[in-house]
């Protein structure tokens, strides 16, 4: 009895991860707002009432594809705000690591960015609590930081929140010239790095 059980939960599953698939997919080129659900089932060669068993709705499917985008990426956040090295080369390493992610996942980057301000009011929140929670991580990095020394709750937490805006925006100018030659893949990285330095030069000298 286990093992049928077994196997119908593995089926479950799967079918929860082909109609997440299939959203993505179908969500590179419209937003999450136009998308119907049967457009979805089809995709995935499911009855529509079939959607039903695994999300309330297609709200509820873009939260959990919110999740599947962003919930990956607290251990990169983690190693980008952890690393070691000086400031320069602690931000050509997290250029580097955002551009490898882009490139790796970029209908989940597309996702964001278009959802972030999205028509969808369930999907916008699941997307501003899970960049908040990036934010509450990179203050906690921020403040084991000697050069964070003398500086407040609120400065630290505003100075998280730049570091993720620009996280974002570095990945959506990488997004733009993902199909573009080398050299204009050369330059997005040298303004987003330029960009990253700014802020870090300013970090330098807010208690000045």
């Amino acid at each position: 009895m286990s093992h049928t059980l077994g196997i119908r939960q593995a089926q479950k599953l799967k079918t929860r991860q082909a109609l997440l698939d299939a959203a993505l997919g179908l969500l590179e080129e419209q937003s999450l707002s136009s998308l119907g659900l049967r457009e979805v089932t089809r995709e995935v060669g499911v009855a529509p009432t079939a959607f039903y068993r695994h999300f309330r709705s297609t709200a509820d499917l873009g939260v959990a594809l919110v999740e599947e985008a962003l919930g990956s990426l607290h251990p990169m956040i983690r190693t980008i705000v952890s690393s070691s090295g000086d400031s320069d080369q602690r931000i050509e390493r997290a250029v580097g690591l955002i551009a490898q992610h882009v490139a790796t996942h970029p209908a989940h980057v597309r996702f964001i960015a278009r959802e972030r301000h999205g028509g969808v009011q369930s999907v916008r929140e699941a997307i501003q609590d899970q960049l908040a929670r990036f934010a509450d991580e990179v203050k906690v990095a921020l403040t084991k930081d000697p050069v964070s020394a003398g500086w407040t709750d609120d400065d630290l937490l505003m100075l998280a929140n730049l570091y993720v805006d620009q996280m974002l925006m570095t990945a959506s100018l990488f997004l733009d010239v993902l199909e573009a030659p080398e050299e204009e893949r050369r330059r997005v990285t040298q303004v987003a790095t330029r960009q990253m330095r700014l802020i870090s030069i300013g970090r330098d000298h807010w208690l000045d």
